[in-house]
């Protein structure tokens, strides 16, 4: 099998173990229905004698279905491999570890820490353009058939359930959801921004042959030139640029303040990069 598959899949299988741990350990003994998946199936659950982790397993086929018979085949292995695997780690947590109570004793620190770490589960997950199911299938659904955007029919749905939690708890308990899934969106924006996050920078300077040996050869990355004119001086100048993560941006910086201190740069923080190949 391949290397890259075989760490695509790792990666699956440590995120899904992440969700499924901040599910379990952390969303409900709170009983806050931070929206997701897990979450309406914790509300069901309140009306059915059936566990979370076999509820939310039987969602998560429910909706691959419709998913394939809506959408089509947009969901692949990995999305169908992780959206299984979650709730059978969760069913092996409530065999080993039954009639579990808050770890921390206190909704509102519940909250943070699911926030935080299914976080990192769902950067992890994303990153290999996985996912946990459930609710990503429903805002996908209504991306395709409702124009609304994906961030916003995710946030739509997501708001949807934690208001469900006003069926079987309290009004405190209503408004923590409501809350945390809110404040839950923005920190797995951060987390996937922060993942992906690299660096343009552009480099003016009179050594820009030496600098871009360095690039090429040293930090191993690529470089592109363009040619300029001052607009005051009129003077002919080469600018380069050049796209780089945390630590070659770090490594590029020390050199650049050894081998033209004086050189100008400006850098603009990147999220997203993209190469559409030329159709022959």
């Amino acid at each position: 099998m391949n290397k890259r598959i075989v760490k695509e899949y790792l990666l699956i299988t440590v995120g899904a173990i992440i969700v499924a741990t901040a599910v379990y350990f952390f969303m409900l003994p709170s009983h806050v229905t931070i929206g997701s998946g897990s979450a309406l199936a914790m509300v069901i659950g309140n009306f059915v004698p059936i566990p979370v982790s076999v509820i939310t397993l039987i969602m998560n086929v429910f909706l691959l279905l419709i998913g394939f018979l809506l959408i089509g085949r947009e969901f692949g292995a990995k999305t169908v491999y992780s959206t299984i695997l979650m709730p059978l780690v969760m069913r092996v947590y409530e065999i080993v570890f039954p009639d579990l109570k808050s770890i921390t004793n206190d909704p509102i620190l519940d909250v943070l820490a699911y926030i935080l770490v299914v976080g990192v589960g769902l950067a992890l997950l994303f990153s290999v353009n996985a996912s946990s199911g459930g609710l990503d299938i429903v805002a996908k659904i209504m991306n395709k058939y409702m124009n609304i955007e994906l961030g916003k029919a995710m946030g739509l749905s997501g708001m949807l359930v934690a208001l469900s939690s006003a069926v079987c708890f309290d009004k405190a308990t209503v408004v923590l959801s409501v809350i945390g899934t809110y404040f839950g969106g923005m920190i797995v924006d951060h987390f996937i921004f922060g993942m992906n996050l690299k660096r343009r920078v552009c480099i003016v300077s009179k050594k820009h042959e030496e600098i871009v040996e360095y690039i090429l050869h040293e930090i191993h990355s690529g470089a592109t030139i363009y040619e300029g004119i001052g607009a005051y001086t009129g003077e002919k100048r080469r600018e380069i640029i050049a796209i780089v993560d945390k630590q070659e941006y770090r490594l590029l910086m020390e050199y650049m303040k050894k081998t033209d201190p004086t050189a100008f740069m400006t850098v603009y923080s990147v999220n997203d990069i993209s190469y559409q190949p030329k159709k022959h």
